[in-house]
């Protein structure tokens, strides 16, 4: 039952990540991306603070100094800026599919950095998973698109953020790593802001998805973190993809994208490396003695 709990908010959380995305991408048609950062940070961080104080939980500790937790930060910050240029000037579908390969950016960056063993079906899987991103991206070819790097550039950023979270002091609660990644949004939009000159508007419709990218955000990290919890993460983690089907699903009923076949190709052999990867590593624990 914990692994059914856990495998269905994991779906729960992809589908409000994907959602969340939605909202962000048609804000940004009215709402330049410095102020859409700054509101979604700010209202992300009013929330778990609240959520915070419930639970009689410090928002504030010295534990946020740590190295770990400034790498996090850092990492947080490129992720999210990144992946908010990717969905703002490319298709959601095409941004979300590069997005999946973010685990197996994970899984290298763990034989790199932690000294996990890598065994060579999982190296060959990486790479096969790399060139389904090339299909979607497709460098040199005529129908490649610059801003493209941006969701490649976050994946990498989201990769090093759950890394950095593993390396996080265990006193912290989900919670206040919570406040901490929607807080550093905040200056960064200033910054973006800053840099880009744009005109503060905001209209009534951009606030209201604005407001619904925040409310999904915080369903989407509370939900990931409830199955994080309640299933094996070998069983939970493949339903991690399931969020490549709703921001297709998104992407053609609200934003009218059509994949090409390249593309739902590429997605496809990401998806695929990546679930081998997966379950490869969870027959290897269970054939262990």
């Amino acid at each position: 039952m914990d692994n059914t709990r856990g495998s269905l908010y994991m779906v729960l959380a992809m589908a409000a990540f994907a959602i969340e995305d939605m909202f962000i991408k048609a804000s940004a048609n009215t709402m330049p991306i410095g102020l859409i950062l700054m509101l979604f940070g700010l209202g992300g961080t009013l929330i778990f603070i609240l959520l915070a104080w419930q639970r009689k939980e410090q928002v504030l500790q010295r534990a946020i100094l740590s190295r770990p937790l400034l790498i996090r930060a850092g990492c947080e910050v490129i992720g999210r800026l990144c992946f908010a240029l990717a969905i703002t000037l490319t298709p959601l579908s095409s941004a979300s599919a590069i997005l999946q390969a973010t685990p197996l950016v994970v899984v290298l960056g763990g034989a790199i950095i932690f000294g996990e063993r890598v065994g060579l079906m999982r190296w060959v899987a990486i790479l096969v998973g790399f060139t389904g991103v090339l299909m979607v991206i497709r460098p040199g070819m005529d129908s490649f698109n610059p801003a493209s790097l941006f969701a490649v550039i976050s994946t990498l950023g989201f990769a090093g953020r759950d890394l950095a979270t593993r390396a996080a002091p265990p006193l912290l609660s989900n919670i206040q790593l919570g406040v901490y990644g929607f807080f550093v949004l905040i200056p960064t939009g200033l910054i973006v802001q800053l840099y880009s000159g744009e005109s503060l508007t905001v209209n009534s419709e951009a606030s209201i998805q604005i407001i619904g990218a925040i409310a999904f955000g915080v369903v989407a990290y509370n939900s990931l973190t409830i199955a994080m919890r309640n299933g094996a993460i070998s069983v939970v983690t493949p339903f991690r993809y399931t969020r490549l089907l709703f921001a297709l699903i998104l992407g053609v009923i609200i934003f009218d994208e059509r994949p090409d076949l390249m593309t739902l190709t590429g997605a496809l052999i990401v998806v695929g490396s990546g679930v081998f990867t997966l379950f490869h590593s969870r027959r290897i624990v269970s054939i262990k003695p």
